[in-house]
């Protein structure tokens, strides 16, 4: 009640009074909800979303800058400053590099502390089966007096695109997640042209002919590209003419040395686990044939890693990987077994992490890693 400000039950009010206030409160929420646009059903709807909302926890406050950001995010503010140029002078930027170097955390991390505010912040991710008519605009399949129709509907770049509109002076963020999963072309359309010239006019495929349409200068865009795939790592010349794109690779500063930043944070453990970053180099030399094939620190970047949490990962998620990328070469998997790896780094403090009977892909058993874990 105080939350809503419609005022509480009478002190002295008995059991069945009590309860009929709540129920009249519910139907005013009912109707409050609905001149906002959320649709509750009955009563049970609407003591369900009080129910979320007062029992869910508040999202943490967007970092005030980005030395704060760069900070959380072991991150020299240099990076972070240079992104933020780049969106400045052509106002959308590509993340490219191999999985798990951060690059979708890092977009979303980024724009939610440009925009200030998460309803500034629109995420789409693309796939093969994506089309204009679900990122832009088209005619999607409704009920209307309980009959099926068609009706043209708005696309998260449209949506976007109204809410930098209606507050100029704010910075709204489109980020698109693996933006090269789709056909780029045919999901963008008229987009092309106006990513370019964002001060013209242009009609859209289903607007009306006297209806134009501008990209505001207010939305940014920020897209992720995974370089790991060849067969779809690859966007068109006019695409990257509108693009400033950024490297976020490990082989290169600073998602190089991420990993090792983050396991010497003392909310990590110091340099308990330091091991793991020298162990995830050795792997990452060893594929440099192909460096698009590097496993990315993400992997490991997590709260209070221990020992056996790195070695199921290794086990269950990096081993995996590295069978992939090295497909018709099975000989080559000694070469990535834990133990193997933590030799060649030759590392003091590197815990001995594998027993004699170890099993078949160098770590301890499943029963063994539990035991330690109880």
């Amino acid at each position: 009640y105080g939350l809503t400000g419609s005022g509480g039950p009478d002190e002295n009010a008995d059991e069945a009074e009590l309860y009929s206030h709540a129920l009249g409160f519910l139907d005013q929420f009912i109707d409050e909800a609905a001149k906002r646009g959320l649709k509750l059903r009955h009563r049970l709807d609407a003591q369900t979303s009080l129910w979320l909302f007062v029992n869910s926890e508040p999202p943490p406050p967007p970092p005030q800058g980005l030395h704060e950001l760069a900070e959380a995010l072991c991150l020299p503010v240099e990076f972070l400053e240079e992104i933020e140029w780049l969106l400045k002078d052509k106002k959308q930027v590509i993340f490219q590099g191999p999985p798990g170097t951060g690059k979708t955390f890092v977009a979303q991390a980024l724009a939610l502390c440009l925009a200030g505010s998460d309803k500034r912040l629109t995420l789409v991710q693309l796939h093969p089966s994506y089309s204009y008519e679900d990122f832009v605009q088209g005619y999607r399949p409704t009920l209307s007096d309980g009959q099926p129709t068609f009706r043209l509907t708005n696309g998260p770049l449209l949506l976007a695109a109204d809410k930098a509109r209606a507050e100029p002076q704010s910075k709204h963020f489109l980020v698109i997640d693996e933006i090269n999963r789709g056909n780029i072309a045919k999901v963008f359309g008229e987009l092309y042209f106006l990513l370019e010239y964002r001060d013209k006019a242009i009609r859209l495929q289903y607007s009306e002919p006297d209806t134009k349409f501008t990209l505001p200068k207010n939305l940014y865009i920020i897209g992720t590209m995974n370089t790991a795939d060849r067969s779809i790592a690859l966007v068109d010349l006019a695409l990257r003419r509108r693009f400033h794109f950024k490297e976020f690779h490990p082989d290169v500063e600073p998602i190089k040395g991420l990993l090792r930043r983050w396991l010497k944070t003392p909310d990590n453990g110091a340099t308990a686990m330091e091991w793991v970053a020298d162990v995830l180099d050795c792997a990452n030399d060893q594929l440099s044939g192909d460096r698009h094939a590097a496993i990315g620190p993400s992997h490991f970047m997590r709260e209070n890693l221990t020992e056996i949490d790195a070695k199921r990962i290794w086990k269950h998620s990096v081993l995996p990987y590295i069978e992939e990328r090295l497909f018709g070469s099975a000989d080559r998997m000694a070469e990535f077994e834990l133990d193997a790896l933590l030799k060649k780094a030759a590392r003091g403090g590197a815990p001995e992490v594998v027993e004699e009977h170890a099993d078949e892909h160098g770590g301890e058993s499943d029963e063994d890693i539990d035991r330690s874990g109880e």
